[in-house]
């Protein structure tokens, strides 16, 4: 169970904070609920507390396991030898998962492709996506703007 101040990562969303945890009525049904706030889009968001797991979300990493993942975005292998259509695919299961080294893959050969040759558009929007929540979740955790984190992330890609 998660906690009013924890912040969560929420797949295909990105991350939000818990404002609070409220029982609602709902149809007719009264749930506990999350009641998160959403830093992409702005929005918030209830989940109920019995579907958490369900929907996959997370607490948002700690440093360490921050340092592993940026270390294989770095430095990891990107495989140019996959045609769109297969990384397209590939690429939208690993942000299904809502896990951070997936996201930050997808995030880092989207970049290197797109220094190479010209993302379509189904791709840069995939690549816009993953990129906000990659960047939110790291501003979190090194308690940094966004526009930090960009800054960090262009030099070392881009």
């Amino acid at each position: 169970m998660f906690h009013v101040g924890d912040y969560i990562v929420y797949p295909m969303q990105g991350i939000g904070l818990i404002e609070a945890i409220e029982i609602r009525e709902i149809q007719g049904e009264k749930q506990q609920y999350y009641i998160i706030n959403m830093r992409i889009n702005k929005m918030q968001v209830m989940i109920p507390v019995a579907k958490a797991d369900k929907a996959r979300i997370r607490l948002a990493t700690d440093s360490t396991n921050l340092e592993h993942v940026m270390d294989i975005f770095y430095h990891g292998v990107t495989d140019t030898t996959l045609s769109m259509k297969e990384r397209f695919k590939i690429n939208t299961e690993k942000l299904k998962t809502g896990n951070l080294q997936d996201g930050a893959e997808v995030v880092r050969d989207l970049m290197r492709i797109n220094k190479n040759k010209a993302l379509n558009s189904s791709e840069k929007h995939m690549l816009e996506n993953a990129r906000k929540m990659f960047i939110s979740e790291l501003g979190v955790v090194r308690g940094i703007t966004e526009n930090q984190v960009l800054d960090i992330i262009n030099q070392k890609i881009g």
